[in-house]
């Protein structure tokens, strides 16, 4: 008997039975993914708002909630509640929901990278961005002859090798851009610089990102070059010919307009979309093709800002927290049991901090900083947060990183992301008295 049958005649319909119809309605798959959209939320909001209390960023507090809502604590504590919010069977449609915020967050994330000013950034910030690429990604290599034996399941040793480094290379540019506004050193020397760092270290650590997942996705060495020619291609497409004429489809009208219209929107959703299906399709992953459509977005009368305003609230608040509880899912602490899985744990997290604070700490110097200044540009380079999560997921999906590995190096990610602010707050109280 359907529920509205049931409701029409009260008389026969027992408490029960309407209670076990009820349920069984939140059991469909519809009603399934309202209530972990409903959770996930939630709990995000939540732990989120608790985190900026403590003078941590929001983003860390909702990374945070994504495990605690996994196996790691949810799981843990309730096992049944835990298997009827997120048994396996639903998972799917989480997980195309996540990543369709992925997409969207790395539009947005292209759309703050300014080209022309890492085309004309200074020797600091070359030296820096390239010595926190270039160092940490060795360490990390070498780090994977230690860990070989925990390589996922599909992985070569030169892909698991190559995913290790890039791991430790990678700095959260959108995380980084937070902290210093909500610091107030957005528009300080030292903000300026570690901005100018983080853009050229992503566009470099993405492009060799791509390399390596044209490596793993190709079942042979011709592939990957065929996978490669056919990026570059595409990219070739996106800067000389999509970018030039996007202000002419868009119109000088529109883009100077206050509050864009449904048709400018729909223009600039549809070639973030088209850019992300050709990337998927040439195998090197959605999200590339997502980023650069954003680096390719015209920027005059701030339009980026205002389509930024949009994309942004949107995946902030919706999708990116699904995407944080969907790697939550897949962070089992508990595979970290004994004093050996700790020790390895321990042990990616400073060889992370030591490869990308080190080093960028080391060249800054190098270039004529103060010491106290150095290490604040390498604490803020050492931040990975949201992107370092988006690059072991792709692992992940790719079978390179095994579980274990997987839940150790988001550790390492959530690690070096909270120490930033403690970090940064001692180092920069000490370098404002050196300056003065």
């Amino acid at each position: 008997m359907r529920l509205d049958d049931q409701l029409a005649t009260p008389a026969e319909a027992s408490p029960g039975a309407l209670l076990q119809s009820l349920w069984s309605n939140l059991d469909q798959p519809l009603g399934h993914l309202f209530l972990q959209l409903l959770v996930i939320i939630a709990v995000s909001r939540v732990v989120g708002k608790l985190f900026t209390r403590i003078g941590l960023p929001e983003v860390v507090g909702e990374m945070t909630a994504g495990i605690l809502l996994g196996p790691s604590l949810f799981g843990l504590l309730t096992p049944g509640a835990f298997a009827f919010v997120f048994p396996p069977d639903s998972l799917g449609a989480l997980k195309l929901l996540s990543q369709v915020g992925i997409c969207l967050f790395m539009f947005a994330v292209g759309m703050e990278v300014n080209l022309q000013q890492v085309r004309s950034s200074a020797r600091t910030a070359v030296a820096v961005s390239q010595a926190s690429i270039v160092v940490p990604f060795v360490f990390g290599v070498g780090l994977a002859y230690w860990l070989a034996d925990l390589a996922g399941p599909r992985a070569t040793f030169t892909g698991f090798a190559l995913f290790m480094g890039i791991s430790m290379s990678i700095t959260a540019f959108p995380v980084l851009a937070r902290i210093l506004q909500e610091r107030g050193l957005s528009r300080t020397p030292l903000g300026a610089l570690a901005i100018t760092c983080a853009a050229i270290n992503d566009v470099a650590a993405w492009a060799i990102m791509a390399f390596v997942v044209a490596i793993a996705r190709s079942a042979s060495l011709g592939g990957a070059a065929l996978t490669l020619v056919l990026a570059l291609v595409f990219i070739a497409v996106m800067t000389l010919a999509v970018r030039p004429a996007l202000p002419r489809w868009l119109g000088a009208e529109r883009l100077a307009r206050e509050e864009p219209s449904s048709g400018t929107l729909a223009t600039v959703v549809c070639v973030a979309i088209a850019a992300a299906m050709c990337t998927e399709v040439i195998g090197i992953h959605a999200l590339f093709g997502a980023f650069l459509a954003g680096t390719v977005m015209p920027d005059t009368a701030g339009f980026r800002d205002r389509i930024n305003a949009y994309v942004e609230r949107f995946s902030s608040v919706l999708l990116l927290p699904l995407f944080f509880a969907f790697t939550g899912l897949r962070t089992q602490i508990g595979l970290l049991g004994d004093l050996a899985g700790w020790a390895l744990c321990l042990l990616i997290v400073a060889v992370a901090t030591l490869g990308k604070l080190g080093a960028a700490a080391v060249a800054a110097r190098l270039a004529g900083m103060a010491w106290r200044e150095s290490l604040a540009l390498g604490t803020l380079m050492n931040t990975r947060g949201l992107i370092e999560l988006i690059a072991l997921n792709i692992g992940y999906d790719l079978g390179i990183l095994s579980p274990r590995v997987f839940t150790m190096l988001v550790i390492m990610a959530l690690v070096t992301t909270v120490l930033t602010g403690p970090l940064l707050s001692w180092l920069g109280a000490r370098s404002q008295r050196v300056s003065a």
